[in-house]
């Protein structure tokens, strides 16, 4: 579980990359770099929606990240950019 992990796995992809696949939510506890990585951030909101909040800004407004994160929770259409809120394609997926 991230939670509980050294600042050294938080940073380590391959580490983040799994606990994703298994718990979306634990992004918040990733690193910067990787809450910024579109490979981590897919997949965390794949599982859980709501990692979306934990995403870096860059990829608050990468449409593909937030369809994603709305296809599994509406309810998480407010972390995504402004932009992305006025999206047709989103408000209706949400």
């Amino acid at each position: 579980d991230l939670r509980f992990a050294s600042e050294e796995l938080r940073g380590d992809r391959d580490v983040v990359l799994e606990a994703v696949r298994q718990r979306g939510w634990v992004l918040q506890f990733a690193s910067e770099d990787l809450r910024a990585d579109r490979e981590v951030v897919l997949e965390a909101v794949q599982k859980n929606g709501a990692a979306l909040k934990y995403a870096s800004t860059e990829l608050q407004a990468d449409k593909e990240c937030v369809l994603a994160a709305v296809r599994r929770n509406r309810w998480v259409l407010e972390f995504a950019s402004a932009d992305l809120r006025s999206d047709k394609e989103i408000v209706l997926e949400a």
